[in-house]
């Protein structure tokens, strides 16, 4: 199973990074076959805001030339992705965001559907239910196969680690994950 991981923090070693951590360390002790991850942190990616041109209509990418493009690429080639979040104002960060719009230049084909995926937030004390309803939203929008929400509570670097319902939550995503490959053999 070839796994990418994208954190959308601002903050390369920061809170929604340590869980997605987390949640790939508990991958790494499970009985997952062949698995392969790839994780890529949107700090200092340059993504620009799709810019509506609708050129992707025609061509079946983005026209727009920048670190999308090799996102992209990972993208296609996972089986999971795992997105990951700070919350920023009650919704995802400007990183995850410009992400988000720019796959509409694989949505006209459907080159994300079935992919599975579990969407990640984190927030210093609230907001993570409407972070994860946009990357839920967004991944319905792609076909994607959403296994299960992940989020957790930190403001200090490392704080999420101590939380003990963000654990919780990563153990039963990787539960709901291990059953849906067991489903599928």
């Amino acid at each position: 199973m070839r796994v990418l991981t994208l954190s959308g923090s601002p903050l390369k070693k920061g809170n929604t990074s340590q869980l997605i951590t987390y949640l790939t360390k508990q991958m790494e002790k499970s009985d997952i076959q062949d698995l392969k991850l790839t994780s890529l942190s949107l700090s200092g990616e340059k993504i620009s805001p799709c810019k509506a041109c609708k050129k992707c209509m025609e061509t079946g990418s983005c026209v727009v030339k920048d670190d999308f493009q090799s996102i992209a690429k990972k993208m296609l080639k996972s089986d999971l992705i795992i997105i990951g979040s700070p919350v920023f104002f009650h919704d995802v960060s400007g990183q995850v965001k410009n992400l988000i719009d720019r796959t509409y230049s694989l949505w006209h084909d459907r080159q994300l559907k079935g992919k599975k995926i579990i969407p990640v937030a984190v927030s210093a004390a609230s907001g993570e239910d409407r972070t994860l309803e946009t990357l839920r939203i967004w991944a319905q929008a792609h076909e994607m196969k959403i296994i299960r929400s992940v989020s957790g509570h930190g403001y200090k670097k490392g704080e999420v680690l101590k939380d003990e319902e963000a654990r919780t939550a990563a153990k039963n995503a990787l539960r709901e994950l291990m059953g849906e490959l067991q489903i599928e053999e």
